[in-house]
């Protein structure tokens, strides 16, 4: 746009995210958006190039699903919300993508600080009862970022900085609150095509820490790595193969929310890295913020732990003491990719590692035929979480035969393990900041980005609630979003329940037949709730009858284009 066009704020807003790549803006309106959507009709009418804005009836899932977009494509997007009560059902979304360093620019709208006599000044009682001192502490602590727009010639120059800001290293949302009355006023058009004219900053592990880093690596005897956040996308996934294979280094997906390596590669050892650390003389953490269970966890007096990520010693995290003998700041892929560099440039000992390489990959088979066994075992009425997350990964595998691509949101729902994937955008797990309701917003956030992906949200009974349920799939019906929703019910909160067992070992808790807070009895049919917004749904009570009810899930997501939901009836005393 010229310097001689104008255009009202509220609409010069979406104009400058689309030149910033944003997609999206998920949002929910208010009485703060008289502007903004006069604004929008106004852009539109202009011709401008714009985001797609997507109405959605509950901010916890607007931020969410920003979040599973960010998670499939790596583009960040936007969100907006209203004035300090949509801001605070987005707080527990927004706490969720600070954990999980997701970028997004989230704004909200601001009560009109002017009683009378300026456009755009307060016309309800409730521009009285939704001004606040300090809106913005309301996401402080879980934002990168955070500003008061002031006036609307600064809309291009600070969105410039918001999106530089949450795009560098350790990237994270960023937030800007938006008075009513500067909405009003019209915008300069200087800048609002362009893209932001600074660059994240990006950073990279010291030189001399990682060749110390890879010397220890090939120096050990009995090295472990343990991956949480993934390998940081797919050319550090494959990096990741090569360098676990080449220098037998076995992995541990310990509380993983993102796949780092195949569950089937050979240098893959599972979810618990117990017996490994006991042994462990070096341990590479990759980008992990809690790697072990330090109760539970005894390591070798002489052990080298190196630390690496994009924050590699969480510094916004208040208490978190792992050793940290070597620090590698950095997004993951850039550091495996160094490590790789560093390590092909020290002599290994071929036979020593071909000893090592064949010890690792006989556990790693053993570890995957028990994962196998217990799951088989799980089937039953009603079944084992095993057991559904085993026969969903069978049926990825049929599909990905197909040419089909698929990824697994997971949230208390479907466990890693048994799902054997293979791609590195194949499976995400719940932040673990815990925000419940993440899940199921997530996927069809994703789904939106990538129509022509399989998406399939698992969840407990309990996340499924928190998820707003109601507003989601109205979104995904508004959308045409055949996103695949398996609810593994067992009638509790499953995850407190075996918390309560898992600090009391001997408690009463392990033999009550009910434990107090934890029941969610009497069960809601979901099935109804997803009906309502015309889903294909189904209740499975019997493990045998899973296989052939998520053929006919899948089939009627491809083919009609339709959001699916399965109810599954889950033993009491499956794990979380």
């Amino acid at each position: 746009m010229s310097d001689a066009t104008s255009i009202t704020a509220g609409g010069a807003i979406f104009g400058k995210l689309k030149a910033l790549g944003v997609d999206y803006v998920f949002a929910n309106s208010g009485t703060d958006f008289p502007p903004i959507i006069e604004g929008l009709l106004e852009a539109r009418r202009a011709g401008l190039d714009l985001p797609v804005p997507v109405t959605v009836p509950h901010e916890h899932a607007a931020v969410s699903m920003a979040h599973g977009v960010w998670q499939v494509t790596g583009r960040p997007q936007a969100v907006l919300l209203h004035t300090n009560v949509g801001l605070a059902n987005g707080a527990t979304a927004t706490i969720n993508a600070w954990c999980d360093q997701v970028p997004m620019i989230v704004m909200s709208g601001r009560t009109p600080v002017t009683e009378h006599s300026r456009f755009g000044a307060r016309t309800v009682p409730i521009g009285w009862g939704q001004e606040m001192f300090d809106q913005e502490a309301l996401i402080r602590e879980t934002t990168k970022w955070h500003y008061e727009l002031r006036f609307a010639d600064q809309i291009s120059d600070l969105m410039d900085r918001a999106w530089a800001i949450a795009n560098s290293t350790p990237k994270g949302p960023v937030y800007l609150s938006l008075p009513r009355e500067v909405l009003c006023e019209p915008c300069p058009g200087a800048g609002l095509d362009a893209p932001s004219r600074m660059t994240p900053v990006v950073t990279g592990p010291d030189p001399e820490a990682l060749a110390q880093a890879a010397a220890a690596l090939v120096a050990a005897e009995n090295p472990l790595i343990i991956a949480q956040r993934g390998a940081g996308g797919a050319a550090g996934f494959a990096a990741l193969q090569t360098l676990c294979q080449t220098h037998a280094l076995p992995l541990s997906h310990y509380w993983s929310n993102q796949l780092a390596l195949p569950l089937a590669h050979p240098m893959q050892v599972g979810a618990d890295p117990g017996p490994w650390l006991a042994e462990a003389d070096v341990v590479l953490v990759l980008d992990a913020l809690a790697p072990w269970f330090p109760d539970k966890t005894q390591l070798r007096d002489d052990v080298c732990v190196i630390q690496a990520g994009p924050d590699p010693l969480f510094t916004r995290t208040p208490v978190r003491n792992f050793q940290a003998d070597l620090s590698l700041a950095g997004p993951v892929d850039r550091v495996i990719r160094g490590l790789a560099r560093e390590m092909a440039a020290v002599a290994g000992d071929g036979a020593r590692l071909g000893a090592r390489r064949a010890r690792i990959t006989a556990a790693s088979e053993r570890t995957r035929a028990q994962v196998t066994a217990t799951a088989e075992a799980g089937c039953a009425a009603p079944m084992s979480k095993d057991w559904v997350s085993l026969c969903l990964g069978r049926a990825i595998r049929a599909q990905a035969a197909k040419g089909r691509r698929a990824t697994v949101f997971h949230e208390l729902g479907c466990p890693l393990s048994p799902l054997d994937l293979d791609q590195p955008d194949s499976y995400f797990q719940e932040p673990h900041s815990g925000g419940l309701g993440w899940g199921l917003p997530a996927a069809i956030g994703a789904q939106m980005a990538d129509p022509e992906r399989l998406v399939f949200a698992t969840m407990g009974d309990g996340s499924y609630m928190f998820a707003n349920p109601t507003a989601c799939h109205q979104v995904a019906e508004a959308h045409e979003v055949p996103v695949i929703v398996l609810v593994l019910n067992n009638e509790e909160w499953g995850a407190v329940r075996h918390s309560v067992e898992g600090l009391y070992l001997q408690g009463a808790a392990r033999t009550a037949n009910e434990v107090p807070l934890t029941s969610l009895r009497p069960s809601p049919d979901f099935t109804r709730t997803a009906a309502a917004s015309r889903a294909w749904t189904e209740t499975v009570t019997d493990g045998a009858d899973l296989p052939a009810a998520l053929e006919r899930a899948i089939a009627v997501a491809v083919s009609e284009r339709r959001q699916v939901l399965l109810n599954i009836a889950i033993a009491r005393n499956a794990t979380p």
